[in-house]
């Protein structure tokens, strides 16, 4: 994962809005993506995520608000700044009885993708597919499809790639694959709009998240800015011998320590910040006669934020 310098964003929408018949869709979503950044959009089932997606790419047209790719209006209808879009949909879109090779020539050639001959080369290997390009896409497994359909999206170079759950239905080795090529990508620059029902993609990959429930984006931060907004805490587990209830009760009197509890042969603290305390305390059990044998951290993650946030699990239906 990158953390994002300061910069001119890639992508930025404000105030989108949209309805369909009594249905409010989506109300009022804003936000941007800088370069080599990957931003997470993360909701249940009808949150409006996919609704939100269509007009960023300007599929759909917003009843209100604004997308902007490279500082360009995108509006559905209109080819300007399309050119600076990668869209990775959730069906794929490729020609099975055609090679990796010739999906990706013909594809090339609609976007009129310059040296398409190198260009196919190069993606082929960074979807790890250069040996199976002469192979029937029809011949694929369901990740090897995956994989090549983001290949389709990266062959015009795009700044802003998108990814509506690129990873459903693969197998692990085809999954970690999509990951790895994702994090090459937004190292390298590419700006990356990801929705996911695996909340341990979003940790892995975004460097922010936006929470998007009932058409409304109610949360938006890094997983720390995150965590912290709903208060929840670091837990830090001491393997030790010694008196645990005593290092406890010491424990629960020092600043940063929110609670603290000790058993025989373990001590459990919660402290807002396990890096910056981790070091202190296992020197403050030396200076208890304490011999620490063993340290677990436990930091608490998207899933937590997400179920305070929104009352239930990403993946719930």
């Amino acid at each position: 994962m990158t953390t994002p310098v300061a910069a001119t964003p890639v992508a930025e929408a404000k105030g989108l809005t949209k309805r369909f018949g009594d249905l409010l869709a989506v109300d009022d979503v804003g936000f941007s993506i800088a370069p080599g950044e990957t931003y997470g959009l993360l909701g249940p089932n009808g949150a409006g995520k996919t609704t939100t997606i269509s007009m960023i790419c300007g599929l759909l047209s917003p009843d209100a608000g604004e997308v902007r790719v490279m500082d360009e209006v995108i509006k559905a209808g209109s080819p300007h700044g399309k050119g600076a879009i990668g869209l990775v949909p959730q069906d794929l879109a490729l020609y099975p009885e055609l090679t990796a090779d010739e999906n990706l020539r013909f594809f090339g050639s609609l976007q009129t993708v310059e040296d398409l001959p190198g260009r196919t080369d190069v993606v082929l290997d960074v979807i790890g597919l250069t040996d199976r390009r002469g192979d029937k896409v029809g011949d694929y497994s369901g990740g090897m499809k995956r994989r090549l359909n983001i290949g389709v999206a990266l062959l015009h170079e795009p700044e802003l790639l998108i990814l509506d759950e690129p990873t459903v239905g693969v197998d692990p080795q085809s999954r970690n694959a999509i990951l790895e090529s994702v994090e090459a990508l937004s190292s390298e620059g590419t700006a990356v709009l990801y929705t996911t029902h695996y909340m341990e993609e979003a940790e892995r990959l975004c460097d922010r998240v936006g929470i998007i429930d009932g058409g409304r984006l109610i949360a938006e931060g890094t997983r720390r800015e995150l965590v912290t907004v709903i208060g929840e805490k670091d837990r830090i587990i001491f393997e030790i011998e010694g008196d645990g209830e005593t290092f406890a009760k010491y424990l629960r009197s020092l600043d940063g320590v929110h609670e603290a509890s000790g058993h025989e042969g373990h001590v459990e603290a919660l402290v807002s910040d396990a890096a910056a305390s981790l070091s202190p305390l296992i020197g403050r059990a030396g200076d208890q006669g304490l011999v620490v044998r063993g340290v677990r951290v436990e930091e608490p993650d998207l899933e937590a934020v997400f179920l305070h946030m929104t009352g239930r699990g990403l993946r719930d239906e």
